[in-house]
């Protein structure tokens, strides 16, 4: 599967207020503005955990 093509999952809630007005904000992949509370946040993939 090319980069290009890679479906990746949204947040449905905002993490500091739990509002669910989010929007794509800036030129970066992941970064995210949430209407209800004014602030703007980004998420990072960061790997996979292992088993125990």
């Amino acid at each position: 599967m090319s980069e290009g093509s890679a479906q990746r999952a949204v947040p449905y809630y905002c993490p500091f207020c739990a509002g669910e007005d989010l929007w794509p904000a800036g030129q970066t992949h992941g970064q995210w503005e949430c209407r209800t509370c004014a602030r703007a946040f980004a998420l990072r993939f960061i790997g996979l955990v292992g088993a125990p």
